[in-house]
Order: C-alpha cells, then sequence, then structure tokens
C-alpha cells in the first residue's frame, strides 16, 4: 500500500481516508431530519378577532396558503412564494390507515431520477405494491388491483430554498421568515405536470434549477360536492440568472447527503422487512412521514 506523503486536494476520497475521515462519515445516519417542509394548505384556519366589542370566529389563514413547516419549530403561512430549485427526484407513497394498534403511517419508496425502474419500499417489497411496468388493459384489472394502484402516488420531490410573500404565523401575525432550504413532496396530478414543466423549460434552454427563481401563487379548484383544492401558479423568472456561487455549492451538497440519508434509511428498512412482510415496524421512517389531512386532497 502506497503511503501518502503530499496533500492532494484533486484526490478527495485518497486523502480523506489519510486523514481519518472515513470513521466519521462511517458513522450512522441521525434519524431526525431538519429539512423544512413545504406544502400548499387546503383549508381556511379559523382563529378568534375582536370585531365591535365581541370575539368572533374568522378567517386568519385563506385557504390555498403555502405552508412551512420548520422540525422542531414553528410552522409558517403565505399567500405566495418564491423558490429557488435546486433539484428534483422521484418517488412513491401510499398512506396505510392506523387501527387500536399501530398508528396511521406512510409507505415510501426510495428517491431516484425518475419511475423507470422499480424502487425498494421501506417495507420489503418494490414500489409500495404498484405493478411493474405498463398496464395495457385497465378495464380488465380486478377492482381490488385498481384500487391499489390509485391509493399509490406518485411524487415529484423539489429541493430547494423558499422566501415567503407576506408570512405569517398560524394566527395571522406577520412574522419575518428567512430563506429556507426545504423539501416539497408533490402528489397531485395537476401539480405535479405544473413543476415537470418548469424543469422541461429549464432542461430545453439547458440552465441548471438554481440558476433561477420561480414566483409560486396557487389556483383554486372547485370539487362538484362544494369544496374545493388548490393546485400552484408558477411563473419562472428566465429574465434573471442566479450566480453559482459557495452558499449555493454548499446549499446543493446539502440536499446531496439528505437525499442519501434517506435512501440509506430507506434501504435498511427494506433490508429488515424483505422477510417479514406481514409484522411491519411501523417506526421504520417515522422521521420522514409527515401525516397530515392534506395529504389526502
Amino acid at each position: 500500500m502506497n503511503q501518502v506523503t503530499t496533500i492532494d486536494t484533486n484526490n478527495f476520497a485518497a486523502m480523506a481516508q489519510a486523514m481519518g475521515m472515513n470513521a466519521e462519515a462511517s458513522k450512522p445516519s441521525s434519524k431526525a431530519s431538519t429539512l423544512a417542509r413545504l406544502r400548499i394548505h387546503h383549508t381556511p384556519i379559523m382563529g378568534q378577532q375582536e370585531v365591535k366589542g365581541k370575539m368572533k370566529n374568522v378567517e386568519v389563514i385563506g385557504g390555498g396558503a403555502y405552508k412551512l413547516e420548520i422540525p422542531d419549530g414553528p410552522t409558517y403561512y403565505a399567500e405566495g412564494a418564491t423558490i429557488r430549485p435546486f433539484l428534483q427526484r422521484f418517488m412513491y407513497k401510499k398512506f396505510i390507515k392506523g387501527n387500536d394498534h399501530t398508528p396511521n403511517r406512510f409507505l415510501k419508496t426510495v428517491m431516484a431520477n425518475d419511475l423507470n425502474s422499480d424502487m425498494k419500499d421501506n417495507e420489503g417489497g418494490f414500489n409500495c405494491g404498484k405493478p411493474a411496468g405498463f398496464i395495457k388493459d385497465w378495464a380488465a384489472l380486478p377492482d381490488t388491483m385498481k384500487e391499489l394502484i390509485k391509493s399509490i402516488k406518485r411524487v415529484r420531490a423539489l429541493f430547494g430554498v423558499v422566501e415567503l410573500v407576506n408570512a405569517t404565523d398560524e394566527n395571522g401575525n406577520a412574522v419575518d421568515v428567512e430563506a429556507t432550504p426545504f423539501i416539497w413532496e408533490i402528489d397531485n396530478r395537476d401539480a405535479f405536470k405544473t413543476m415537470g414543466d418548469q424543469f422541461n423549460k429549464l432542461s430545453k434552454m439547458q440552465r441548471l434549477p438554481p440558476q433561477h427563481n420561480m414566483s409560486c401563487k396557487t389556483k383554486e379548484v372547485p370539487l362538484p360536492n362544494g369544496s374545493s383544492f388548490y393546485v400552484p401558479e408558477i411563473e419562472l423568472d428566465l429574465g434573471t440568472t442566479i450566480d453559482m456561487d459557495n452558499s449555493t455549492q454548499e446549499v446543493f451538497a446539502n440536499f446531496m447527503a439528505w437525499i442519501e440519508n434517506y435512501n440509506t434509511y430507506i434501504l435498511n428498512a427494506w433490508n429488515d422487512n424483505m422477510h417479514k412482510n406481514e409484522d411491519v415496524d411501523t417506526n421504520t421512517v417515522e422521521e420522514f412521514v409527515d401525516i397530515n389531512e392534506e395529504d389526502f386532497v
């Protein structure tokens, strides 16, 4: 074995081993997710305000607000957001309703660059149970298989930095929120396509996602039952190009490390559960599970 006697910054792997960094890197990843989560909040939040000397219930957060959840911290809302996208990944997820003995949970796969291959999930299977390959005749499928497929959502996981527009707390009070790295798991079909269109524009122009901002609002979509949900409206700012400075490189590296940590955790869960699918550990991806009624809109 050759002894390293000079520092070579162009060969990180060899230098990291020589400098004893591998031992630190090989330590188990933390279970806690330190990445904020962005989503669209579909229902108004009611609160009490004094009106002519009387306390009345009023809408303090309107439906369709962007919601930013800080791990172990506050939750913020905003009527709009400016997003600097960095990268995207794809995955499947499936909600599993709990019972008296087990809590509600999500079944999730690893994150990949596309959905064109089978992806391991945290309960020892693939694609959260979705059959592989193209379904030629949907009508010929048994009803149980149709329901299974419908329950499995494809997800576009967007990683970026967000600045909230006119941010408030849950009581509607104005707050200052600094630019925040986030993950947004986009599983609504229309929202999935809308965000994909922006990445297609960037690709055609041979531009990288973090070189441009996106201005984001929401649009209400009425439902036949009288309720409604919201989808993003996005305007890609191609007129301004953002420099790839050192802070940008650091944010990108942090996102890549987060994805690697997440995938490692899911793969470890797959290894643990592949032979015992009937005895599922409901805590395998607790830190990556964020169950909320909005996920089912």
